[in-house]
């Protein structure tokens, strides 16, 4: 059976996935700095002798000295702040954004400037040292060393401005929807990752692919397990979505033969490995693939705020807010798959009543009782009762009305209960008006009366 790992889109999904690691950004900073030495030292042989003897090697000495001394402090000082914010963020709002924060692209870029140019300097003084760049030859050397230090200054000052707001409460919440925003459009632009919408549970006629190990599945690679399931002439269900934690030996993929004749070499053990292959699990949740984890965790970080240690309602409003511009991008995915890249692959679609409880479960049971959060969730979901699609109306609909049964036990001041209900759609309010009783509410706070 051919790899599987060539495929061109299997191929771009595992480079976008190690291209957010900080030790490859590092590691292409200091190959880059290395060719550049390289090339350097070729042109500076295509340089006519009289241009290029006008400098002197030590002219560049000063400034690789002075970038080799700067870099090792500021990559250590840039260091200490980056562990410092991933720490308290992961203290203040949630551990789950420390992750994210990792893949900061502006703090990874940063650093590997840093290390790359630190990199350029050290190895510019030991070609130095060696003879390999001349006295009498260093004008490409010395001209390029200006650039790389106007480099340096460009990321320190990028560097600066970034650490204005970099771990603040604004911009991580931004962070979340905007990593959130993404994968939610990028799922939808391609419904169910290509695959047919699979309602329900997967044909009774199939056998059963189980997991080899327990965690959280990560990836998919769609195209490769379509690949896959076409050699080996069969369907593939995943019954599990992108977030669900897998047990050991649990059913991970289950399979139904199509008919069609296997290729050579494909047996039920080459699937199996093929499909273990291509669902990664892992022992942590990852925003890749998987919108419902951003909105999760912007849930997390209200109810975080929504705690008697920060009492912060105002953060909780503004991500309610965050969460309801996310779900109105939302559409349904088994509408319109008519042209489907992955046939033979069957996938769970985003279902609107799990996006809403994702995103709005956490801080609407933390701040049942305040009147403020309870306002504008109800006016949330309200707007979102008007969204086109007829699922999210429905999921906002009901998802309204146990709010306010919630919000309704928990708030106990009459005037807080009125402002609750004009703040409530007068559709929902008639579906849950018995289950209030509001008659009887409010006559509770009288006295009781004499015999």
């Amino acid at each position: 059976m051919e790899n599987l790992n060539w495929l061109p889109d299997t191929l771009l999904r595992k480079a976008r996935h190690y291209s957010r690691q900080l030790w490859v950004r590092v590691v292409a900073m200091g190959l880059l700095a290395i060719l550049v030495l390289g090339l350097t030292q070729i042109i500076e042989w295509l340089v006519p002798d009289q241009m290029g003897s006008r400098l002197t090697g030590a002219a560049a000495d000063r400034l690789l000295q002075i970038i080799a001394n700067a870099m090792l402090a500021v990559t250590t000082f840039s260091l200490t702040v980056m562990v410092t914010v991933y720490r308290s963020s992961s203290t203040q709002w949630t551990p789950r954004v420390h992750r994210l924060i990792m893949q900061d692209p502006v703090t990874q870029n940063t650093l590997a400037a840093f290390i790359g140019a630190y990199v350029y300097a050290l190895i510019a003084i030991i070609m130095r040292e060696l003879g390999v760049y001349v006295d009498e030859r260093a004008l490409v050397l010395f001209a390029v060393t200006v650039l790389v230090l106007a480099f340096i200054v460009f990321n320190l000052v990028r560097w600066v401005l970034h650490l204005q707001t970099f771990g603040s409460l604004i911009d991580t919440t931004r962070q979340v929807e905007g990593i959130a925003r993404r994968q939610f459009a990028e799922r939808l632009a391609t419904p169910c990752l290509g695959a047919r919408p699979l309602i329900g549970a997967a044909p009774d006629n199939t056998r059963i692919i189980r997991a080899t190990q327990s965690g959280y599945i990560q990836h998919i690679y769609p195209q490769a397990l379509d690949k896959a399931a076409r050699m080996h002439g069969v369907d593939l269900y995943l019954t599990r979505d992108i977030g669900s934690f897998v047990f050991l030996n649990e059913p991970l993929v289950q399979v139904r033969d199509t008919g069609a004749p296997p290729a050579d070499g494909c047996d039920d053990d080459t699937l199996a490995r093929a499909v273990r292959d291509n669902v990664v699990l892992d022992d942590v949740r990852s925003y890749d693939q998987d919108p419902r984890f951003g909105l999760m965790v912007m849930g997390e970080i209200a109810s975080k705020a929504l705690s008697p240690g920060i009492n912060d309602p105002g953060t909780a409003i503004d991500v309610i807010t965050r969460v309801g511009r996310i779900l109105s991008d939302y559409s349904d995915e088994t509408q319109g798959n008519g042209d489907l890249p992955y046939p033979n692959l069957w996938v769970h679609p985003l279902e609107p009543t799990d996006l809403i409880e994702d995103g709005f479960g956490s801080l609407a049971r933390d701040g049942a009782a305040v009147i403020e959060v309870q306002q504008r969730l109800q006016s949330t979901l309200t707007g979102l009762m008007h969204h086109p699609d007829k699922g999210l109306q429905d999921a906002a609909r009901i998802a309204a009305g146990i709010e306010l049964r919630r919000a309704w036990s928990a708030l106990k001041f009459d005037h807080d209960r009125a402002r609750l209900r004009r703040s409530v759609a007068e559709a929902v309010w008639n579906d849950v008006a018995d289950d209030l009783n509001p008659r009887q509410d409010q006559g509770t706070d009288r006295a009781p009366e004499r015999d």
